[in-house]
């Protein structure tokens, strides 16, 4: 398609084979989403439980028509409209430890993009017990702004990635260009393990 044109040769024929699952559609996997789609990954399985809110629209790829829409509806909506190919999962339900193999069982990795602390550590067990040797990307300190020079990636055992400062808090809020930038660290390692795996790199 012209519009992955600036793909280098091959890229696109095996990012269309891979799919992603993508757990949350907020500020960390709206963005995550909207860069996958663009490098031209071929599936995602979206999951979210949330409607889009007016609070949400500092940091997450909604506009003021997607309010009090579920988000993974939204979101998928604008995929499309970037990419009418793609083909999305679109699962508009509560993710739990027990739902997550049968929710993400295509998918070849997955993007945590939780809030909550607690709630990343159920999922990336459950996502390794299910799945041994599928690797899981998650976002860990996207809070606040600035501080650009902290922001990594950190690699734990073989298939767990772990992309932010592993640090912030809330004490300076939660900013679209920050959120931004992790949500990119986590899809553009997402890229990069597919490409690797697909082409035996």
């Amino acid at each position: 398609m012209p519009i992955f044109a600036r793909n280098v040769k091959g890229m696109t024929e095996i990012l269309r084979r891979c799919t992603v699952g993508v757990a949350g559609c907020g500020g960390l996997g709206s963005n995550a989403a909207l860069a996958l789609t663009r490098a031209g990954v071929g599936r995602l399985i979206l999951a979210d439980f949330d409607e889009v809110e007016a609070s949400n629209l500092n940091r997450q790829q909604f506009v003021q028509k997607d309010i009090g829409v579920e988000k993974v509806k939204a979101l998928a909506g604008h995929l499309r409209a970037i990419n009418p190919d793609i083909e999305l999962s679109e699962h508009c339900c509560r993710i739990s430890p027990e739902s997550v193999a049968a929710l993400f069982g295509e998918a070849d990795l997955l993007i945590e993009a939780f809030d909550k602390a607690e709630a990343k550590k159920w999922l990336i067990e459950s996502w390794c017990r299910a799945f041994p040797g599928k690797p899981i990307v998650c976002g860990n300190g996207v809070a606040g702004y600035g501080g650009t020079a902290a922001l990594k990636v950190e690699q734990v055992g073989d298939r767990i990635w772990f992309c932010g400062d592993g640090e912030s808090d809330m004490s300076l809020g939660l900013c679209s260009a920050r959120v931004a930038i992790v949500a990119n660290m986590q899809a553009n390692l997402a890229i990069e393990l597919l490409m690797k795996a697909r082409s035996g790199a």
